[in-house]
């Protein structure tokens, strides 16, 4: 087996049936729109791909709010695999960076395979699927869907962006409408301004049939 097979292997079972839409399902899209990205915008398709596959092994919405937690765990399951030094050095200086830390928070990302997957990531949470992701993971935190009297926040740092009290509909404008103009790549930005569209489509709706509903209940 390769690496790249058998850490596909190790990492299938500790994320199926995860309930919040960080599930395998997302890992293999997100293999996949790197591994497209990296055919139009070059790098080492390697780390790329373990990049993809271990982006969330340890992430910190889940893991008690540690940003450097996932590289170090990413490190230390390529070293047992057999990876070099070198590849497990580049894969964990993505996985640490990678993450959307908050509206006004810059991002680090110095790698064209970092910026492939970080891409590649962020696509993800965009578009209908981004959509049905941000509704399944905001049900499991019992986040309101819409609350009007709750205004959203464009962060200014992680802790104040992971601890925010907020709604699913405020995190359209905290985070997944901010994601097309943080794209890193021509072909990122390209597969994003659809996606982008479509969720701005989807607000309009939102709002036209709360406004309906509203009137009604007068």
């Amino acid at each position: 087996m390769t690496l790249v097979e058998k850490v596909t292997a190790f990492v299938r079972p500790k994320f199926e049936g995860e309930g919040t839409g960080h599930d395998f399902h997302h890992i293999e899209r997100v293999l996949n729109l790197s591994r497209y990205i990296q055919a139009h915008e070059g790098g080492d398709i390697e780390i790329v791909e373990l990049s993809a596959l271990l982006h969330d092994i340890s992430d910190h919405k889940f893991n008690g709010g540690k940003l450097d937690e996932g590289g170090k765990v990413a490190f230390n399951i390529l070293i047992e695999y057999g990876a070099s030094i070198e590849i497990a050095e580049r894969v964990k200086y993505i996985v640490d960076n990678i993450s959307y830390k908050g509206a006004n928070v810059p991002a680090e990302m110095r790698s064209i395979e970092g910026r492939i997957v970080q891409d590649a990531d962020r696509l993800d949470a965009m578009g209908a699927i981004g959509i049905a992701r941000t509704f399944a993971y905001g049900g499991n935190r019992n986040q309101p869907i819409y609350e009007p009297t709750l205004s959203y926040n464009l962060h200014g740092n992680f802790e104040e962006y992971a601890n925010s009290k907020t709604s699913t509909i405020n995190h359209f404008y905290e985070k997944l409408l901010l994601l097309k103009n943080r794209l890193n790549t021509k072909t990122g930005r390209k597969i994003g301004q659809e996606r982008h569209d479509f969720m701005e489509l989807f607000l309009n709706q939102f709002y036209s049939e709360w406004k309906f509903n509203s009137i009604m209940n007068k």
